[in-house]
Protein backbone atom coordinates (compact mmCIF):
# COMPACT_ATOMS: atom_id res chain seq x y z
CA UNK A 1 0.00 0.00 0.00
CA UNK A 2 1.25 3.44 -1.53
CA UNK A 3 2.56 5.88 1.75
CA UNK A 4 0.50 8.58 2.79
CA UNK A 5 2.08 11.33 4.22
CA UNK A 6 0.11 12.16 7.48
CA UNK A 7 -0.58 16.00 8.73
CA UNK A 8 0.86 15.10 11.85
CA UNK A 9 4.20 13.93 10.83
CA UNK A 10 5.71 17.26 11.93
CA UNK A 11 4.42 17.31 15.90
CA UNK A 12 5.90 13.66 15.57
CA UNK A 13 9.15 14.61 14.42
CA UNK A 14 9.41 17.76 17.02
CA UNK A 15 8.09 15.42 19.96
CA UNK A 16 10.96 13.15 19.26
CA UNK A 17 13.54 15.92 19.49
CA UNK A 18 12.25 17.37 22.62
CA UNK A 19 11.45 14.00 24.69
CA UNK A 20 13.27 10.77 25.15
CA UNK A 21 9.85 9.33 24.61
CA UNK A 22 6.92 9.60 22.15
CA UNK A 23 3.58 7.47 22.27
CA UNK A 24 1.52 7.73 19.24
CA UNK A 25 -1.79 6.30 20.35
CA UNK A 26 -5.56 6.37 18.71
CA UNK A 27 -7.77 3.91 17.24
CA UNK A 28 -6.68 0.56 15.54
CA UNK A 29 -5.80 0.60 12.45
CA UNK A 30 -4.98 4.16 12.10
CA UNK A 31 -1.51 3.89 10.51
CA UNK A 32 0.56 4.34 13.76
CA UNK A 33 2.92 1.50 13.07
CA UNK A 34 3.58 2.43 8.99
CA UNK A 35 3.86 5.86 10.49
CA UNK A 36 6.48 5.56 12.81
CA UNK A 37 8.59 3.02 11.10
CA UNK A 38 8.51 5.16 7.75
CA UNK A 39 9.66 8.34 9.76
CA UNK A 40 12.51 6.71 11.85
CA UNK A 41 13.70 3.96 9.27
CA UNK A 42 16.50 2.95 11.48
CA UNK A 43 14.89 2.23 14.22
CA UNK A 44 14.51 -1.60 15.85
CA UNK A 45 10.88 -2.88 15.75
CA UNK A 46 9.93 -4.68 18.31
CA UNK A 47 6.46 -6.06 17.92
CA UNK A 48 4.73 -7.01 21.07
CA UNK A 49 1.70 -9.02 20.33
CA UNK A 50 4.22 -11.91 19.36
CA UNK A 51 3.82 -14.20 22.30
CA UNK A 52 7.42 -15.30 21.96
CA UNK A 53 8.68 -11.73 22.46
CA UNK A 54 5.47 -10.63 25.24
CA UNK A 55 6.96 -13.50 27.14
CA UNK A 56 10.32 -12.52 27.16
CA UNK A 57 9.24 -8.57 27.99
CA UNK A 58 7.65 -9.94 30.87
CA UNK A 59 9.65 -12.62 32.08
CA UNK A 60 12.88 -10.71 32.16
CA UNK A 61 12.70 -7.16 30.57
CA UNK A 62 16.12 -5.73 31.13
CA UNK A 63 17.59 -8.17 29.49
CA UNK A 64 15.22 -7.37 26.30
CA UNK A 65 15.82 -3.47 26.67
CA UNK A 66 19.79 -4.33 26.96
CA UNK A 67 19.83 -6.21 24.07
CA UNK A 68 18.47 -3.27 21.70
CA UNK A 69 19.70 -0.68 19.67
CA UNK A 70 18.31 2.24 20.32
CA UNK A 71 16.20 3.91 18.77
CA UNK A 72 13.97 1.40 19.23
CA UNK A 73 10.08 1.15 17.91
CA UNK A 74 7.70 -1.03 20.39
CA UNK A 75 4.57 -1.59 18.74
CA UNK A 76 1.43 -2.05 20.80
CA UNK A 77 2.73 -1.44 24.03
CA UNK A 78 -0.61 -2.17 25.80
CA UNK A 79 0.42 -5.58 25.83
CA UNK A 80 2.94 -5.15 28.45
CA UNK A 81 2.81 -1.95 29.89
CA UNK A 82 4.91 -3.07 32.64
CA UNK A 83 7.46 -2.37 30.04
CA UNK A 84 7.34 1.23 31.22
CA UNK A 85 8.85 1.30 34.50
CA UNK A 86 11.80 -0.61 33.06
CA UNK A 87 12.12 2.31 30.02
CA UNK A 88 12.15 4.52 32.52
CA UNK A 89 15.47 3.59 34.80
CA UNK A 90 16.93 3.40 31.32
CA UNK A 91 15.96 7.35 30.04
CA UNK A 92 16.91 8.23 33.75
CA UNK A 93 20.04 7.27 33.21
CA UNK A 94 20.37 9.41 29.45
CA UNK A 95 17.65 12.03 30.40
CA UNK A 96 19.58 14.11 27.73
CA UNK A 97 18.94 11.67 24.86
CA UNK A 98 15.97 12.84 22.95
CA UNK A 99 13.72 10.34 20.63
CA UNK A 100 15.40 6.87 21.66
CA UNK A 101 11.82 5.08 22.84
CA UNK A 102 8.92 5.42 20.45
CA UNK A 103 5.58 3.68 20.78
CA UNK A 104 2.62 2.74 19.27
CA UNK A 105 -0.43 1.49 21.26
CA UNK A 106 -4.17 0.76 20.52
CA UNK A 107 -6.32 0.83 23.65
CA UNK A 108 -6.14 3.87 25.20
CA UNK A 109 -7.09 3.18 28.87
CA UNK A 110 -4.18 0.47 29.91
CA UNK A 111 -1.80 2.53 28.04
CA UNK A 112 -2.30 5.97 29.51
CA UNK A 113 -2.36 4.37 32.87
CA UNK A 114 1.37 3.19 31.80
CA UNK A 115 2.54 6.16 30.60
CA UNK A 116 0.80 8.28 33.69
CA UNK A 117 2.76 5.95 36.25
CA UNK A 118 6.10 5.69 34.50
CA UNK A 119 6.57 7.87 32.28
CA UNK A 120 5.43 11.74 33.49
CA UNK A 121 8.00 13.67 32.11
CA UNK A 122 9.81 11.43 29.44
CA UNK A 123 7.16 10.93 26.90
CA UNK A 124 4.99 12.80 24.35
CA UNK A 125 1.98 11.72 23.63
CA UNK A 126 0.40 11.84 20.65
CA UNK A 127 -3.29 10.51 19.40
CA UNK A 128 -3.14 9.76 15.18
CA UNK A 129 -6.31 9.44 14.00
CA UNK A 130 -7.71 8.30 10.46
CA UNK A 131 -7.47 9.76 7.19
CA UNK A 132 -8.09 13.65 6.89
CA UNK A 133 -9.52 14.95 3.30
CA UNK A 134 -6.12 17.41 3.73
CA UNK A 135 -4.46 13.98 3.28
CA UNK A 136 -5.56 12.56 0.70
CA UNK A 137 -8.66 12.97 -1.78
CA UNK A 138 -9.17 9.26 -1.38
CA UNK A 139 -11.30 9.70 2.23
CA UNK A 140 -15.03 10.03 1.52
CA UNK A 141 -18.64 10.34 3.51
CA UNK A 142 -19.54 6.57 2.63
CA UNK A 143 -15.94 4.71 3.15
CA UNK A 144 -14.42 7.30 6.07
CA UNK A 145 -10.74 7.53 6.85
CA UNK A 146 -9.64 4.61 7.84
CA UNK A 147 -6.46 3.51 5.38
CA UNK A 148 -7.04 0.19 4.65
CA UNK A 149 -10.68 1.20 3.49
CA UNK A 150 -9.13 3.86 1.74
CA UNK A 151 -6.66 1.71 -0.71
CA UNK A 152 -9.45 -0.98 -1.37
CA UNK A 153 -13.05 0.90 -0.99
CA UNK A 154 -14.39 -2.28 -2.67
CA UNK A 155 -13.86 -4.13 0.52
CA UNK A 156 -15.31 -2.13 3.01
CA UNK A 157 -17.98 -4.31 4.04
CA UNK A 158 -15.35 -7.41 5.17
CA UNK A 159 -13.20 -4.76 6.51
CA UNK A 160 -15.77 -3.37 8.74
CA UNK A 161 -16.99 -6.10 9.99
CA UNK A 162 -13.85 -8.04 10.75
CA UNK A 163 -12.76 -4.52 12.50
CA UNK A 164 -15.54 -4.77 14.62
CA UNK A 165 -15.36 -8.10 15.79
CA UNK A 166 -11.42 -7.35 16.53
CA UNK A 167 -12.06 -4.10 18.28
CA UNK A 168 -14.80 -6.16 20.25
CA UNK A 169 -12.88 -9.18 20.93
CA UNK A 170 -9.74 -7.12 22.16
CA UNK A 171 -9.62 -3.21 23.10
CA UNK A 172 -13.53 -3.79 24.55
CA UNK A 173 -12.42 -6.56 26.79
CA UNK A 174 -9.03 -4.61 27.35
CA UNK A 175 -10.63 -1.86 29.05
CA UNK A 176 -13.32 -3.42 30.46
CA UNK A 177 -15.16 -6.45 31.70
CA UNK A 178 -18.01 -6.83 29.75
CA UNK A 179 -19.85 -10.62 29.53
CA UNK A 180 -22.24 -10.19 26.88
CA UNK A 181 -20.36 -8.96 24.00
CA UNK A 182 -23.46 -9.40 21.57
CA UNK A 183 -25.43 -6.89 23.15
CA UNK A 184 -22.20 -4.51 23.58
CA UNK A 185 -22.75 -4.80 19.72
CA UNK A 186 -26.08 -3.83 19.46
CA UNK A 187 -25.19 -0.75 21.56
CA UNK A 188 -22.44 -0.33 19.03
CA UNK A 189 -25.17 0.34 16.03
CA UNK A 190 -27.69 2.17 18.17
CA UNK A 191 -25.52 4.35 19.07
CA UNK A 192 -24.66 5.01 15.03
CA UNK A 193 -28.62 5.42 14.74
CA UNK A 194 -28.49 8.20 17.22
CA UNK A 195 -25.35 9.93 14.99
CA UNK A 196 -25.80 13.58 15.48
CA UNK A 197 -28.00 13.88 17.96
CA UNK A 198 -28.59 15.03 21.51
CA UNK A 199 -26.97 12.25 23.65
CA UNK A 200 -30.25 10.37 26.01
CA UNK A 201 -28.87 8.00 27.71
CA UNK A 202 -32.19 6.78 28.67
CA UNK A 203 -32.80 6.47 24.77
CA UNK A 204 -29.95 4.17 24.67
CA UNK A 205 -30.96 1.63 27.67
CA UNK A 206 -34.18 0.96 27.27
CA UNK A 207 -34.20 -1.13 23.79
CA UNK A 208 -31.35 -3.14 25.16
CA UNK A 209 -32.55 -4.35 28.72
CA UNK A 210 -29.76 -2.48 30.43
CA UNK A 211 -29.38 0.54 32.95
CA UNK A 212 -28.15 3.64 32.57
CA UNK A 213 -24.92 3.72 34.49
CA UNK A 214 -24.17 0.70 32.21
CA UNK A 215 -24.69 2.68 28.90
CA UNK A 216 -22.80 5.52 30.81
CA UNK A 217 -19.93 3.04 31.23
CA UNK A 218 -20.11 1.79 28.06
CA UNK A 219 -20.21 5.55 26.12
CA UNK A 220 -16.79 6.05 28.17
CA UNK A 221 -15.57 2.94 26.53
CA UNK A 222 -16.32 3.73 23.07
CA UNK A 223 -14.43 7.50 23.40
CA UNK A 224 -11.37 6.19 25.18
CA UNK A 225 -11.04 3.86 22.72
CA UNK A 226 -11.55 6.18 20.08
CA UNK A 227 -15.01 5.38 18.59
CA UNK A 228 -17.11 8.04 19.55
CA UNK A 229 -17.04 11.96 19.40
CA UNK A 230 -19.03 13.46 22.45
CA UNK A 231 -19.32 17.59 21.75
CA UNK A 232 -20.14 19.12 24.52
CA UNK A 233 -22.69 22.36 24.29
CA UNK A 234 -20.87 25.57 24.39
CA UNK A 235 -20.74 27.26 27.65
CA UNK A 236 -20.94 30.73 27.25
CA UNK A 237 -24.39 32.52 28.47
CA UNK A 238 -26.02 34.26 25.90
CA UNK A 239 -28.97 35.18 28.65
CA UNK A 240 -30.77 32.00 26.68
CA UNK A 241 -31.71 28.94 28.55
CA UNK A 242 -29.42 26.23 26.72
CA UNK A 243 -29.01 22.56 26.40
CA UNK A 244 -26.66 21.27 27.98
CA UNK A 245 -26.43 17.55 27.23
CA UNK A 246 -23.54 16.74 24.22
CA UNK A 247 -24.14 15.39 20.99
CA UNK A 248 -23.00 11.74 20.33
CA UNK A 249 -21.21 11.16 16.83
CA UNK A 250 -19.27 7.77 15.56
CA UNK A 251 -15.70 9.29 14.91
CA UNK A 252 -15.47 7.71 11.55
CA UNK A 253 -18.30 8.10 8.78
CA UNK A 254 -17.39 4.90 7.00
CA UNK A 255 -17.89 2.88 10.16
CA UNK A 256 -21.24 5.18 11.03
CA UNK A 257 -22.26 4.23 6.96
CA UNK A 258 -21.42 0.71 7.86
CA UNK A 259 -23.61 -0.26 11.25
CA UNK A 260 -26.42 1.77 9.35
CA UNK A 261 -26.56 -0.57 6.42
CA UNK A 262 -25.01 1.99 3.74
CA UNK A 263 -23.78 0.10 1.27
CA UNK A 264 -23.31 2.57 -1.71
CA UNK A 265 -23.00 5.79 -2.40
CA UNK A 266 -26.98 5.80 -4.20
CA UNK A 267 -27.87 4.52 -0.62
CA UNK A 268 -26.39 7.92 1.06
CA UNK A 269 -27.87 9.93 -1.19
CA UNK A 270 -31.25 8.63 -0.25
CA UNK A 271 -30.59 8.09 3.04
CA UNK A 272 -32.14 9.68 5.70
CA UNK A 273 -29.42 9.95 7.79
CA UNK A 274 -27.23 12.24 5.01
CA UNK A 275 -27.39 15.12 7.21
CA UNK A 276 -26.58 13.73 10.53
CA UNK A 277 -23.34 11.43 8.95
CA UNK A 278 -22.10 14.99 6.87
CA UNK A 279 -22.76 16.78 9.94
CA UNK A 280 -20.27 13.93 11.94
CA UNK A 281 -17.62 14.25 8.80
CA UNK A 282 -16.89 17.73 9.50
CA UNK A 283 -16.35 17.28 13.03
CA UNK A 284 -14.24 14.94 12.64
CA UNK A 285 -12.21 17.04 10.58
CA UNK A 286 -12.67 19.66 12.86
CA UNK A 287 -11.06 17.72 15.49
CA UNK A 288 -8.36 15.85 13.12
CA UNK A 289 -6.97 19.42 12.54
CA UNK A 290 -6.92 20.59 15.92
CA UNK A 291 -5.06 17.23 16.76
CA UNK A 292 -2.54 17.31 13.92
CA UNK A 293 -1.66 20.67 14.52
CA UNK A 294 -0.65 19.62 18.43
CA UNK A 295 -3.61 22.09 19.54
CA UNK A 296 -6.02 21.43 22.32
CA UNK A 297 -9.05 19.28 20.97
CA UNK A 298 -12.07 21.73 21.41
CA UNK A 299 -15.49 21.89 19.87
CA UNK A 300 -18.56 22.69 20.97
CA UNK A 301 -22.75 22.86 19.59
CA UNK A 302 -25.15 25.45 20.67
CA UNK A 303 -28.49 24.75 21.24
CA UNK A 304 -31.04 27.00 23.49
CA UNK A 305 -34.63 25.72 24.49
CA UNK A 306 -35.86 28.21 21.96
CA UNK A 307 -35.38 25.93 19.07
CA UNK A 308 -31.75 27.77 17.84
CA UNK A 309 -28.86 25.36 16.97
CA UNK A 310 -26.44 25.57 15.08
CA UNK A 311 -24.02 22.99 14.64
CA UNK A 312 -19.83 23.47 15.99
CA UNK A 313 -18.28 26.38 17.72
CA UNK A 314 -14.54 26.26 17.80
CA UNK A 315 -12.07 28.30 18.28
CA UNK A 316 -9.56 29.10 15.47
CA UNK A 317 -6.26 28.33 14.29
CA UNK A 318 -6.04 31.82 13.53
CA UNK A 319 -7.74 33.27 16.31
CA UNK A 320 -11.25 34.27 17.44
CA UNK A 321 -14.13 31.88 17.76
CA UNK A 322 -15.16 29.71 14.01
CA UNK A 323 -18.99 28.52 14.15
CA UNK A 324 -20.34 26.19 11.34
CA UNK A 325 -23.20 25.42 9.99
CA UNK A 326 -23.44 22.41 8.20
CA UNK A 327 -25.33 21.22 5.63
CA UNK A 328 -25.78 18.26 2.79
CA UNK A 329 -26.77 19.69 0.33
CA UNK A 330 -24.75 20.59 -2.79
CA UNK A 331 -26.87 24.15 -3.01
CA UNK A 332 -26.17 26.29 -0.92
CA UNK A 333 -28.72 29.29 -0.22
CA UNK A 334 -28.68 32.31 1.91
CA UNK A 335 -31.59 30.53 4.09
CA UNK A 336 -28.55 28.25 5.22
CA UNK A 337 -27.13 31.02 6.87
CA UNK A 338 -30.15 32.17 8.94
CA UNK A 339 -29.00 30.24 12.05
CA UNK A 340 -25.58 31.68 12.17
CA UNK A 341 -27.10 34.96 11.96
CA UNK A 342 -29.44 34.97 14.74
CA UNK A 343 -26.71 33.64 17.01
CA UNK A 344 -23.98 36.41 16.01
CA UNK A 345 -26.58 38.64 16.94
CA UNK A 346 -27.31 37.46 19.90
CA UNK A 347 -23.40 37.74 21.24
CA UNK A 348 -23.55 41.16 19.87
CA UNK A 349 -20.08 42.25 20.68
CA UNK A 350 -18.73 38.78 21.20
CA UNK A 351 -19.62 37.87 17.72
CA UNK A 352 -17.22 35.16 16.18
CA UNK A 353 -14.58 35.99 13.96
CA UNK A 354 -15.92 33.78 11.59
CA UNK A 355 -19.01 31.86 10.66
CA UNK A 356 -19.36 29.57 7.53
CA UNK A 357 -21.90 27.42 5.94
CA UNK A 358 -19.91 24.09 5.41
CA UNK A 359 -21.78 21.79 2.62
CA UNK A 360 -20.67 19.02 0.18
CA UNK A 361 -18.64 19.18 -2.61
CA UNK A 362 -19.97 19.88 -6.51
CA UNK A 363 -18.25 19.34 -9.97
CA UNK A 364 -20.48 21.30 -11.62
CA UNK A 365 -21.45 24.32 -9.76
CA UNK A 366 -19.15 26.97 -9.16
CA UNK A 367 -17.76 27.53 -5.76
CA UNK A 368 -20.44 30.19 -3.88
CA UNK A 369 -18.51 32.24 -1.36
CA UNK A 370 -20.56 35.10 0.56
CA UNK A 371 -23.64 34.27 1.63
CA UNK A 372 -25.12 36.91 3.77
CA UNK A 373 -23.18 39.73 5.64
CA UNK A 374 -20.53 38.23 8.01
CA UNK A 375 -21.37 34.49 6.65
CA UNK A 376 -19.43 32.42 4.16
CA UNK A 377 -20.03 29.08 2.53
CA UNK A 378 -17.85 26.78 1.98
CA UNK A 379 -17.61 23.07 0.37
CA UNK A 380 -16.21 20.32 2.72
CA UNK A 381 -12.82 20.64 0.51
CA UNK A 382 -12.51 24.19 0.82
CA UNK A 383 -13.59 24.14 4.45
CA UNK A 384 -10.53 21.43 5.38
CA UNK A 385 -8.13 23.59 3.46
CA UNK A 386 -8.37 26.07 5.75
CA UNK A 387 -8.89 24.67 8.96
CA UNK A 388 -5.05 23.04 8.18
CA UNK A 389 -3.63 26.57 7.33
CA UNK A 390 -1.16 27.06 9.66
CA UNK A 391 -0.42 30.17 11.18
CA UNK A 392 3.28 32.02 10.50
CA UNK A 393 5.66 31.20 12.51
CA UNK A 394 6.30 34.64 14.99
CA UNK A 395 9.31 36.74 13.28
CA UNK A 396 8.60 35.43 9.61
CA UNK A 397 6.91 38.10 6.77
CA UNK A 398 4.72 36.57 4.07
CA UNK A 399 5.94 37.75 1.48
CA UNK A 400 4.77 40.78 -1.34
CA UNK A 401 3.93 40.79 -4.85
CA UNK A 402 5.32 37.66 -5.16
CA UNK A 403 8.92 38.39 -3.80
Amino acid sequence: MRFISRAIQPEVLEASRRFPAVVLTGPRRTGKTTLLRRLFPGATYILLEDPDIQARARSDPRALLEELRLPVVFDEIQNVPDLFAYVRTRIDREPRKMGQWLFTGSQEAPLMQGVSESMAGRAAILPLLPFSLVETGGVSLLHGGYPEVVARPASRGLWFSSYIQTYLERDVRAVTNIRDLATFRRFLALVASRHGQILNKTDLAAPLGVSVPTVSDWLHVLEITGQIILVPPYFENFGKRLIKSPKVYLGDSGLACYLLGIATQAELDRSPFLGPLFEGHVAAEILKSQINQGRRKELYHFRDQQGLEVDFLFPGAQGGLWMVECKASKTVHPSMAGPLGSLRRSMGDRAPARSSVVHRASTTAPPTRALAPGIEALDVRAFVDELNRRPPKAGVRRPRNGK
